[in-house]
């Protein structure tokens, strides 16, 4: 592909040259490619298919997973997310030992690769809390939870300048990738002055259903704000928002 320079920039074919335009700015490439219908059916591409399908599986649980934690991610995301899940889940699926190739799924494949996946390269989490947390899930009685104790804002969160306020949230998703569905629930301290001094040691809970033979999956977070005439406001439009994965629990 080629970049586009100067005033003028161009979108849609013209001959065998495509013109578009993407995050990374105006693009071009020539037009070209394999026809569909070979791809679809001639044995050479075999492995093309065997990948494609992997791959919109991987696609699929993906667009799951983000729908269920969405309340979460809207405000905790960078542009890039979609591709790079998909590109997690993708190597998640190549994990399954069960089905055949071409035949894997994420649900066989070893979820734990997840683990510290983060939504938002912009702010990560794990440079953005130093405050020592525990993440736990209780399968038998569903209980999703994460504890922090006693720490000073200031020292053990790295937030950006403008920070007056913050908040810790956490988030528990049973996931179901056979049926695309899943159940969700959140806890969050509430917004809590960045500047004060300890905070009192602080202790979230979600609850999932008991005895669930699904995967889990728990999100932990830091929300900031910027108070202006006793008003809460986003910082940033949560652009340094951070949420990361800290647990995947699965049989």
């Amino acid at each position: 592909m080629a970049r586009q320079t100067g005033i003028i920039k161009l979108k849609g074919t013209l001959d065998d040259i495509s013109f578009y335009k993407t995050s990374d700015g105006h693009l071009a490439r020539i037009k070209g490619g394999v026809d569909a219908n070979r791809i679809a059916n001639d044995p050479a591409f075999q492995r093309t298919r065997e990948n494609g399908s992997e791959f919109g599986r991987a696609g699929k649980a993906g667009k799951l997973i983000r729908n269920a934690i969405r309340v979460l991610l809207q405000n905790a995301k960078d542009k890039r997310v979609v591709s790079r899940l998909t590109k997690e889940l993708v190597a998640v699926t190549k994990t399954d030992a069960i089905n055949s190739r071409g035949d894997r799924t994420v649900q066989d494949g070893n979820l734990s690769q997840l683990m510290g996946f983060e939504f938002n390269l912009n702010g990560k989490l794990a440079s953005t809390l130093f405050a020592p947390y525990s993440v736990v899930f209780d399968r038998v009685s569903g209980s999703a939870d994460v504890t922090l104790a006693a720490f000073s804002p200031t020292m053990r969160i790295a937030a950006p300048a403008g920070t007056t306020h913050f908040n810790i949230v956490m988030g528990a998703a049973e996931v179901d990738f056979v049926n695309e569905t899943f159940v969700f629930e959140m806890d969050d301290t509430g917004i809590l002055p960045y500047t004060a001094p300890d905070t009192a040691s602080l202790a979230l809970n979600a609850a999932m259903p008991a005895n669930s033979t699904l995967p889990v999956i728990m999100v932990v977070g830091v929300a900031f704000y910027q108070e202006v005439n006793g008003e809460m406001y986003p910082l940033k439009n949560g652009a340094y928002n951070s949420l990361s994965v800290g647990l995947v629990e699965s049989l």
